[in-house]
């Protein structure tokens, strides 16, 4: 059972965010609003963004505030977003999508990697805003699936993570994959839309607890071992397994991924497969030795 539409959090506020390098300078943008929904299902979760939300800032982006659009004027990017969470695509929408004000152009959404695969090359934007965690494979797949769009050296497509998780593994996991930054949805919309213009330039982009993990992970010249168990595993399966670990019982897992414990079930049965592991004590103590929990 996927829990693709279920409600999450609005955007609030972070600290900020940090990054380094530059490499070029802005990607000039393509095409015309409304072009997204070219390639998309018929039916699918994907949708243009030719009626981003328009009226005056929310309360993360208060009156007042600097706009990121200001010291640029004129200045456009084309995004498209992925999550599986329809309402929060929607608060997204609502707060960097009023395109004169901040120089977003949201022209497509998209809720799995299918959908995200097809909107992304239907509409070449110049940044992708991707969540981690979705429905048919996650953040990772849609990245390997989209390098070639990456390495155009004419018009490359730069990604985004934007996600609810702060996991190690998360994060290095689409930096190996891609990604030019990941910041956490706690961030507010005037650095989003700061982060999403620096990913256009060429920028690497992270909000400040998570640069440390790319640090780390890329400090010494060998590079980190490659788990092949871990690797099996989904970005959902690995959720369920850390919290599993933790001593979570299935209902709390349930509520606090917004999915049914029937469906936590199952991924704990696909984990202790992929595994070869018998119970849950022994997925603990597995995923301990790796310092998952």
């Amino acid at each position: 059972m996927s829990d693709a539409n279920e409600p999450t959090g609005a955007v609030e506020p972070d600290t900020g965010t940090t990054g380094a390098g530059t490499a070029g300078g802005p990607a000039a943008a393509t095409g015309a609003a409304g072009s997204a929904g070219a390639g998309a299902p018929s039916g699918a979760d994907a949708t243009s963004g030719a009626d981003a939300t328009s009226g005056a800032a929310t309360a993360n982006d208060p009156a007042g505030a600097p706009d990121p659009a200001a010291s640029a004027p004129g200045r456009r990017v084309r995004v498209v977003l992925v999550d599986d969470h329809r309402m929060f695509r929607t608060g997204v929408q609502a707060e960097i999508g009023q395109t004169e004000r901040t120089g977003v152009e949201v022209v497509g959404e998209a809720a799995d990697v299918d959908q995200a695969v097809t909107v992304i090359t239907a509409t070449r934007p110049e940044v992708v805003l991707l969540d981690v965690h979705l429905p048919g494979g996650g953040g990772v797949e849609v990245l390997r699936r989209c390098s070639p769009l990456m390495a155009d050296a004419e018009q490359p497509v730069r990604f985004l993570a934007l996600s609810v998780s702060d996991a190690a593994e998360d994060v290095i996991g689409v930096i190996r994959g891609g990604a030019r930054g990941y910041v956490t949805k706690t961030i507010t919309g005037t650095d989003l839309v700061d982060s999403i213009f620096r990913v256009q330039d060429g920028d690497a982009v992270f909000s400040p607890r998570l640069a440390g993990f790319v640090l780390d992970a890329f400090a010494s010249t060998d590079a980190p071992p490659v788990d092949e168990d871990m690797d099996r595993l989904t970005q959902r399966e690995r959720e369920v397994l850390r919290l599993i670990a933790r001593g979570y019982a299935y209902k709390e897992i349930a509520k606090q991924l917004f999915i049914s414990v029937k469906t936590v079930e199952s991924h704990v049965s696909a984990v202790l497969r992929k595994l070869q592991l018998s119970n849950r004590h022994e997925l603990t103590r597995w995923a301990t030795a790796r310092r998952l929990v």
